[in-house]
C-alpha cells in the first residue's frame, strides 16, 4: 500500500506529470501524429517550468500555510497534550548510529518550547519507520531529541507504528483515549497541517494547530521566474497535500 501512495505521489507531482506526458507524446509520435506529440511535449515542458520556479511555488505554498501563520506562544491555549507528527528525520542504520535531523525538526524544538512553556504536560511523539532500513522507529529518534532538549522522560509518549498521517491521526488517538486525553495542540508543518488537522478531527480530538516549519517567505534574492530544485519539491509535496486533503473529506 506504501509503494502505490509512493506511486501515485510521484504521477500527480509536477516531474511525474510531465513525464507522463512526454511519454505520451513519444507515442503519439510513434503513431504518426507529430503534431499532437509536439504540442503535448511543449506543453509539458511549460507545466514543469512554471512549477519549478519560486513564484508558483511559493504561490501554492502559500495558500496551504495562509490558514496556519505563526503564532506567538503566548497565544496558543493550554491543552491536555501535545502531539508532534513524524517526518522529522531519519532514524539511525547501520551506518549511522544518530538520527539525521530534517527540514521538518522544527516540529520538535517548537513542541519542547510549548512544553516549557507550560502549555500541556504530555508530549505524544507519533511516528514509525520501516525497521528493515532504520534500526528504530522514528519517534524514538524524536524522543531523544526531546530528552537532549531537557523535555523530561516521564512527560513523553511514543507512537512507534504510524507509517502516514491517516496512522498518525488513529493510532494516537487509541493512545490519547487509554489516558483520557481529549484536547491536544497538534504540532506539524504548515503545509502539512490542514489535512493533519481534518484527520484528527475525525477521530473525535479537539484540535488546535500549532504550525511550524513555514516555507513561505524570503526567495533569498532568487530570480522568482528561474527554475530550481527546491521549488519544484515544493510545489510536489503542495500537489500532495492538495490531492491527499480532499481525498479524505467525508
Amino acid at each position: 500500500m506504501l509503494l502505490l501512495n509512493s506511486f501515485v505521489t510521484l504521477l500527480i507531482a509536477p516531474l511525474g506529470t510531465a513525464l507522463l506526458a512526454w511519454a505520451l507524446a513519444v507515442v503519439l509520435s510513434l503513431r504518426g501524429r507529430k503534431r499532437s506529440a509536439q504540442v503535448l511535449a511543449v506543453l509539458a515542458f511549460v507545466w514543469l517550468w512554471c512549477w519549478s520556479t519560486p513564484l508558483a511555488s511559493h504561490w501554492i505554498r502559500g495558500q496551504l500555510e495562509a490558514s496556519y501563520p505563526p503564532l506567538p506562544l503566548a497565544a496558543v491555549p493550554a491543552a491536555q497534550a501535545v502531539v508532534v507528527l513524524g517526518g522529522t528525520m531519519e532514524p539511525p542504520d547501520a551506518l549511522r548510529p544518530w538520527p539525521n535531523l530534517g527540514q521538518a525538526a522544527d516540529r520538535v524544538w517548537h513542541a519542547s518550547r510549548l512544553f516549557a512553556l507550560g502549555k500541556a504536560p504530555v508530549v505524544l511523539l507519533s511516528g514509525g519507520s520501516d525497521l528493515s532500513k532504520s534500526s528504530q522507529p522514528e519517534a524514538l529518534g524524536m524522543r531523544q531529541f526531546m530528552l537532549d532538549l531537557g523535555v523530561p522522560a516521564s512527560a513523553l509518549l511514543t507512537e512507534e507504528f504510524s507509517r502516514n498521517t491517516r496512522q498518525n491521526a488513529e493510532m494516537s488517538a487509541k493512545l490519547l483515549r487509554e489516558r483520557g486525553i481529549q484536547k491536544v495542540l497538534l504540532v506539524t508543518s504548515a503545509l502539512h497541517m490542514r489535512r493533519a488537522v481534518q484527520l484528527f478531527e475525525q477521530q473525535g480530538l479537539e484540535v488546535h494547530a500549532v504550525a511550524t516549519d513555514h516555507e513561505v517567505g524570503n526567495s533569498n534574492g532568487r530570480l522568482p521566474w528561474l527554475p530550481d530544485a527546491n521549488s519544484l519539491d515544493g510545489s510536489a509535496r503542495a500537489f500532495k497535500e492538495i490531492v491527499a486533503f480532499w481525498a479524505i473529506r467525508p
